[in-house]
């Protein structure tokens, strides 16, 4: 990129303003400098958590990020913001379950990998995470399928489901109360397993401490552990993974 750049501006094609423009890393916007050589450090563009910026803030970074032609995705974005971004955008989806906002430039699948993520959830207080997860994955590109409600207090529903979760590439396992699933689930399967624990429980829950401490605790081996009702984090570990299997399918 930097010796075509370069080659540019020595035929004239580029002013030297031009380039200046092309090569730099991230643009000021004031009150946020967008990121617009992470797609080509990490693979994937800025992702923007919209709690707590305001629709208008939003929206610049959107415009901002858009005019690189990246993809965009906002996680933690509330129905009101996204209206506001919607009647500026409206080609972009928004799950409201999940607090999720993007657009993708291509969907189109570009290989037949069959591989996806197995998003497994507990119970359906935590959806909202479990979603987070699953459209952040679909979002980054990946395959993803969900297996939902199927926690511990009813084990045999986990079990109807074993032998697709089975078959995963890696699985993001979501749970509040005492956090116990990703434990099973990892004893279960031979993939990596993403354990997000979630703040839904009572009182000596402490609001999602008590799962993340299960989890952290786990005797089940590949388990790695997120932060307390961070979908999006687990599930950007899990789209990495992937990625890696998905580069060992396409060489075979």
């Amino acid at each position: 990129m930097l010796e075509e750049i370069l080659s540019q501006v020595q035929s004239g094609k580029l002013t030297v303003a031009e380039a200046k423009e092309k090569l730099a890393t991230y643009e000021n916007l004031g009150f946020a400098k967008v990121d617009h050589h992470r797609k080509d450090r990490q693979g994937f563009p800025e992702v923007i958590y919209g709690e707590g910026k305001t629709q208008e803030q939003i929206l610049s970074i959107i415009q901002a990020i858009r005019s690189k032609d990246n993809d965009v995705l906002v996680t933690r974005i509330s129905k009101d913001k996204a209206d506001y971004i919607l009647r500026e955008h409206p080609e972009f989806i928004y799950n409201e379950t999940a607090q999720i906002l993007f657009w993708k430039k291509n969907t189109t699948k570009e290989d037949d990998y069959q591989g996806y993520i197995a998003i497994v959830c507990a119970g359906t207080s935590d959806l909202r995470v479990a979603e987070e997860a699953a459209v952040t994955a679909e979002a980054l590109g990946s395959n993803v399928r969900r297996f939902y409600d199927v926690g511990v207090a009813g084990i045999h529903r986990l079990f109807d489901n074993i032998e697709q979760i089975q078959q995963a590439t890696v699985s993001v396992v979501v749970a509040g109360m005492e956090g116990a699933l990703p434990s099973v689930v990892g004893g279960l399967v031979s993939h990596p397993v993403i354990a997000v624990p979630t703040s839904i429980g009572y009182g000596a829950n402490f609001n999602g401490l008590s799962a993340l401490l299960t989890m952290l605790n786990s005797c089940a081996s590949g388990i790695s552990v997120v932060n307390i009702d961070n979908g999006f984090g687990g599930a950007y570990n899990a789209v990495l993974i992937d990625n890696i299997a998905k580069k060992g399918a396409n060489k075979g």
